[in-house]
């Protein structure tokens, strides 16, 4: 189960390919990730895609390289699942 405990560090935004702002591509991209007991990535999949390959894996390159605040289970810190959405907005 995706743990409601573990948390975001301060992450840059995935970058927006330069191809998708050209053909004005945007799209909402949901990763689910697995965060292990020490705050990184062990692996992650798109459950919702873009819509746009090129949008979600931007989206999964950029979440994979991101550390967290891994969840926790009776105070100890534990490898657990947790849906990360990214938005691609064009800018206006």
């Amino acid at each position: 189960m995706p743990s409601n405990q573990a948390d975001y560090l301060n992450n840059p935004q995935p970058p927006y390919p330069a191809l998708s702002l050209r053909l004005r591509e945007s799209g909402k991209v949901m990763v689910r990730v697995l965060i292990g007991r020490n705050g990184q990535a062990l692996r992650g999949e798109v459950v919702q895609s873009s819509g746009f390959e090129r949008l979600d894996q931007s989206a999964l390159r950029a979440v994979l390289a991101w550390r967290y605040v891994p969840g926790k289970v009776d105070g100890q810190a534990q490898d657990m699942w947790f849906d990360v959405p990214i938005s691609f907005k064009l800018p206006n």
